[in-house]
């Protein structure tokens, strides 16, 4: 005969069933407990927020970590002693997730549920994608979250915790990029944290699953925060142009990049080079043309590579009378880019430098040049650069004769506001991104997301481009 159910605690003591034949009890190999009433029905998806920290609110360790479904607060443990099984108690909550292996678990009894209607909960905490199910870059399907609200998985608002709006454009910049995006969705990091957390956050910026239509990139900012020494922090404005250069050399190197070209998939999707001439300037007299490269002379060459293309902009004009004021300066993209076509030349304490590059990536990062300092301020350039949406030619500033254009498409466009006329103010700044659905463009400004007009786009103050090349 088998013993009680009093002889053995509950989280030790097996599954019961009858012998219908004898009516006698006999024990079952232990297993997850499958039943819809066990506590279920407390259950609040509502209150569920798995974007912060998995640490727990009272001790603060991420060790060993639950998160309580019906409250949504985090606690570690669940033994007698733990902070989880006190919280079942006194508060008369009972099940539980474990935020490591998403395993759900009934307290204080301590056994382990399984039903099939927890499966979404689990996929919010740990969302997974197939080659399938990965989107595609010209096709963008509704999904909705718990309140029926409608969003577009992969353009979901971002928070803005205090100051890092900056830091949400460039999440968002480099996520629609599709072979990083498709690397972070499909590959099991067990790197460094931040490639981790990098990871964690791309998929949930991409699942089409989500209870609420928007996304807090705090744990993976924490870790920026620990990584970068403390120089990208959530309550402290920046420049998006130092994050995404710091970001994408970190990735790199956490990756296991060298400085072998594709090592990565960093070097593999941005990096291209770059060939450099110099020469001296000779002194000449006063008035004399501007200085050019003399041919006579020796013209020194090297070949750099490149992640981001810096643009230099023209300066505004300094003296403007009261209807000019009101004229913003317009300069088109062609003519910004001159400075790579392997003829233009900048002189710059006195040595002159052309550029022109030797190999272009699969996707070109442009940084548009717009703050200067002095000795007083940090001035801002406002002019305003006219580009295409589509068919960026680029063939003449890639050194060869290249018959066949070189086309190139925008992804990304980060553009700035503030309220500063012509300096840098960072405090009131506010950054957004123009990112493109199929065929429609989308504008994100932290949690706001909403369909941009395609002719309103370069009328920004666009400071950095993501292109896209044509196969």
């Amino acid at each position: 005969m088998a013993p009680s159910d009093s002889d053995e605690p509950p989280a030790k003591r097996a599954r019961l069933e009858v012998d219908s034949e004898d009516e006698e009890m006999v024990y079952a190999a232990p297993e997850p407990v499958r039943a819809s009433n066990l506590y279920l029905d407390t259950i609040n998806r509502a209150a569920l927020d798995f974007d912060f920290e998995k640490v727990c609110s009272v001790s603060t360790s991420n060790i060993n970590v639950y998160g309580c479904l019906v409250c949504g607060k985090y606690y570690q443990g669940r033994g007698r002693k733990s902070y989880a099984y006190a919280h079942s108690i006194h508060d008369d909550h009972h099940v539980f997730i474990n935020l490591a292996s998403t395993k759900v678990y009934v307290l204080p009894d301590g056994y382990e549920v399984s039903d099939p209607s927890l499966e979404d909960i689990a996929y919010v905490l740990r969302p997974t994608f197939s080659r399938a199910s990965v989107p595609a870059p010209d096709h963008a399907r509704i999904s909705y979250d718990l309140a029926s609200q409608p969003y577009l998985p992969g353009y979901v608002g971002l928070n803005n915790i205090k100051h890092n709006d900056h830091m949400n454009v460039i999440i968002h910049a480099l996520l629609h990029v599709r072979p990083l995006r498709d690397f972070l969705l499909l590959t099991d990091h067990n790197g460094t944290e931040l490639t981790r957390r990098f990871a964690v956050l791309a998929r949930k910026i991409w699942n089409p699953r989500l209870f609420k239509s928007q996304v807090s990139p705090h744990e993976f900012l924490q870790e920026v925060n620990r990584a970068s020494n403390g120089k990208f922090r959530l309550e402290q404005q920046g420049d998006p142009i130092d994050f995404i250069s710091w970001l994408l050399n970190r990735l790199h190197k956490d990756l296991g990049g060298t400085k072998k070209r594709s090592s990565s998939i960093i070097f593999a999707t941005f990096q291209g080079s770059i060939r450099v001439e110099t020469q001296h300037v000779l002194v000449k007299a006063d008035g004399e043309a501007k200085p050019t490269f003399d041919i006579d002379r020796d013209i020194k060459s090297n070949t750099s590579p490149f992640l981001l293309l810096a643009i230099d902009l023209p300066p505004p004009p300094l003296f403007q009378d009261s209807v000019e004021k009101n004229i913003v300066p317009q300069v088109s993209i062609h003519s910004v880019l001159s400075k790579y076509d392997g003829k233009t030349a900048q002189e710059n304490l006195g040595i002159l430098r052309r550029y022109q590059a030797e190999s272009l990536p699969p996707y070109l990062i442009f940084h548009f040049k717009r703050f200067t300092k002095n000795a007083f301020v940090e001035e801002k350039n406002p002019t305003i650069v006219n580009f295409p949406l589509k068919g960026l030619d680029m063939r003449d500033y890639i050194s060869g004769d290249h018959k066949e254009p070189i086309l190139y498409d925008l992804v990304a466009n980060v553009v700035q506001e503030s309220v500063a006329g012509t300096t840098r103010d960072k405090e009131n700044t506010v950054w957004k991104v123009n990112l493109l659905a199929g065929e429609k463009w989308y504008q994100i400004q932290d949690l706001i997301v909403e369909e941009a007009r395609k002719e309103m786009i370069f009328l920004g103050e666009t400071t950095l481009q993501i292109w896209e090349r044509r196969k």
